[in-house]
């Protein structure tokens, strides 16, 4: 069975006395309580917005960071565009194709793909992950060496259903979806970061219709991350596979991808 995960309490609160009235204004913003008794609490410090465990021997705080630690390195030794999700949106010489991540959570893979130079959209709908990512987004275009790559990213809160099923501008060539997946393995859940994250956001119950919006949309192809060993989303089956060790991408092709738009 899954694993079960408490539902949390909220508040925000500010880390320091002059943060005090940004950290009221994005209380009301976000229609929690500023302090207050809470199981978790939204915390505005010169640091930047995290999230936090309250209580004895809780996980250290969940913030979005594109300027240290794993992004980092990622960005400085990761492999550029040989990386498996570099070929899953299909990145070739001469191609960078615009993308949709209707699924951004911590930003992470947007993020890659920026850095490989492609213009991405993101979308997150759960209101405290998107308070995260929005703040790591800002704190990285005050950095002269990562602001250049976070220029090609665009926030949009909200739903990502709804905003395909209405998308006014021109379609994305690729949408990218990582859904959240059911782990049945307890340990997936001692992680500090991904216990939070599920947390607040639960599992994507509705991934078949965002693969259908998603297919719907995208002019090129819709690339979907998995879990290795996990099933494909109900619905039309995928072109073709990228497998690694402990995800895959699922890849569905509608048009080929060019060096100029086609």
């Amino acid at each position: 069975m899954t694993a079960s995960l408490p539902a949390p309490s909220l508040c925000v609160e500010a880390g320091a006395p002059q943060l005090a009235d940004a950290a009221a204004a994005l209380a009301v913003r976000l229609a929690l309580p500023l302090g207050g008794e809470a199981s978790h609490a939204l915390r505005l410090d010169p640091a930047g917005l995290q999230l936090v465990e309250r209580g004895e021997r809780t996980p250290g705080p969940l913030r979005v960071d594109f300027l240290s630690g794993a992004v980092a390195h990622r960005r400085q030794f990761g492999g550029g565009s040989g990386q498996m999700i570099a070929r899953a949106v299909g990145i070739q010489p001469g191609i960078r194709p615009s993308v949709f991540d209707a699924t951004a959570g911590l930003g992470r893979d947007a993020f890659v793909l920026a850095q490989l130079g492609c213009a991405v959209s993101l979308a997150e709908r759960q209101p405290i992950i998107a308070a995260l990512l929005e703040d790591g987004l800002r704190r990285a275009a005050d950095d002269c060496e990562v602001a250049p790559i976070v220029a090609r990213m665009h926030l949009l809160p909200g739903d990502a259903v709804a905003r395909m099923t209405d998308w006014r501008a021109p379609p994305p060539q690729v949408i990218y979806l990582d859904p959240m997946f059911p782990h049945r393995d307890k340990s997936a859940l001692v992680k500090k970061e991904m216990r939070l994250f599920r947390i607040l956001a639960g599992d994507d119950d509705d991934a078949p219709a965002l693969l259908a919006a998603a297919l719907a949309l995208a002019s090129h192809r819709v690339v979907v991350k998995r879990p290795r060993k996990a099933p494909a989303i109900a619905g039309p089956a995928p072109g073709f596979t990228l497998e690694g060790k402990s995800s895959r991408f699922d890849i569905y092709p509608k048009r080929t991808l060019k060096a100029r738009n086609d």
